[in-house]
This record gives C-alpha cells, structure tokens and sequence, in this order.
C-alpha cells in the first residue's frame, strides 16, 4: 500500500537498518529510550527446564521450544510478563549453550511475582522487547509485575464464552477500569468487567488467546503476574499527590 511503512524499513528500497543492542542508538540518546517495552502480544509458549537456587536468589533455565527468535546476551524477554535479562543460554558459545535461555531471579523479583513457585514443566508466555517501529498491536507494556493475583475460575460459561475471573491484589484494584487494560502472565487483555465491591475482575478469553497462551492452563487457587496499565497508574499517582487539593500536593 502506497504511504505504508513497514517495521524497521523504509520506502527507499535501501537495506533495512537493524538495531542490536542499545549502544546502536548512540550516546546522544537518553537512556530512558533504551528500556525494553513490550506489548503483551505473546509470540510464542516455552517451557521452565531448570530451577537453580543461587546466592543471588534463583537462576532459571526455560527451554524456548522452537521459537525462532535468536537474543543475545543481555537481551531482555517477557518470560509471565516479567522483563528478564538473558545471561545465557543463547546457543552462542555463551554459559549454557543450546540448553534454553538463561536468567537470573533476584529477592525483589521473586517476592513481587510467581517466579519463585515455578516448576520444571511449567508453560510459559514469551516475547522479546519491541522497538520504536514495532507495531503495537496490545498495550505498553514494561514487564514490571504490580502484585499478584487469585484465580476464582477459569472456563466456559454459559452464554458467555470463555471467561477469566481472578481477584488481584486489594491495592491493585484501583487500577482497574472497565474495557481498560491489564497484562496478565504477559498477556495483553482488555477488562470485560470491574467488581470493586468484591474486589475481582473479569476477561473474556477468545479462542486465538487460549490456543496461543497458557492463560487456559489456570486453575481455581492458582496466581498470576499482573502489570496494571501505565497509562491508569500515573494518573492515579498524579491525582494522590499533586493534584490541587491532594495530600502530597505543595
């Protein structure tokens, strides 16, 4: 189509410029540019292969199960929605080589997230960092997890389809507006219902989420990673404490 511009090409006919890494953007750029976002747009489903305790806290090992895409060392992947560092793994001649991506989990990571009852065999969602020119196709997403959240049920309902109840964490639930956003396990998903009184949320799950995600893994009791949207977080954040009348307003 005349006027579209793909993905990190231009019109010109010219060979794509590829970036790599963040020293590719140069030192004139802010490094605020350079932090890995995301979309909640799970490109592919692999599997936990080792969980080693460390003195720094957990070292994981998740077998990509095909996925084409190749990281590099220091690359960043939404492994459930949390924004983890390859360390190796890559199949590179780096630690670990051809045995499944790397990543280490420190305390403030395991404390936050699910990560620290993960079990080898365990499915997971995964999706490397977009770009500027990436399409985005969910919502921003930063791969840093907000709190946790309870299954209530998972499943066909009656006239309904296919929906996800879960009850997330009571401070979280401020974040939470109808038909908004929410990333859960690293999925991007639209909000179908809000219930403040009983401190739930629910989503309706279609067909081409269940088949490309583990969301239809979750069973009653079980928890997710949740990241409430950026967008409903700074302003409730403004709105706490710098809005005329506020209490951290000056």
């Amino acid at each position: 189509m005349a006027g579209r511009v793909r993905s990190g090409g231009g019109q010109s006919g010219a060979p794509e410029a590829r970036l790599t890494s963040i020293e590719d953007f140069g030192p004139g750029v802010n490094l605020a540019y350079r932090l890995p976002m995301f979309t909640g747009l799970v490109q592919h489903v692999g599997r936990v292969a080792a969980v080693t305790p460390t003195p720094a806290g957990l070292r994981l090992r998740i077998d990509p199960a095909g996925w084409a895409h190749a990281p590099a060392q220091g690359d960043s992947i939404s492994v459930n929605g949390c924004c983890l560092t390859i360390v190796g793994g890559m199949g590179k001649g780096g630690e670990g080589a051809g045995d499944g991506f790397l990543f280490d989990a420190v305390p403030e990571t395991l404390a936050k997230t699910t990560l620290g009852g993960w079990e080898v065999g365990r499915r997971v969602n995964l999706e490397h960092a977009v770009t500027a020119g990436t399409y985005l196709g969910g919502h921003v997403v930063q791969g840093h997890i907000d709190g946790l959240g309870e299954v209530r049920a998972n499943g066909e309902t009656p006239g309904r389809g296919w929906l996800l109840r879960l009850a997330p964490d009571a401070a979280l639930m401020r974040y939470m507006v109808p038909r908004g956003s929410v990333c859960i396990d690293g999925v991007s998903l639209t909000l179908a219902r809000v219930d403040m009184h009983a401190g739930e949320i629910e989503i309706a799950l279609i067909p081409e989420t269940l088949a490309r995600t583990t969301l239809s893994d979750l069973r009653p009791g079980g928890r997710v990673n949740l990241e409430c949207d950026v967008l409903a977080k700074t302003v409730a954040h403004y709105l706490e404490h710098f809005a005329p009348g506020s209490p951290g307003a000056r």
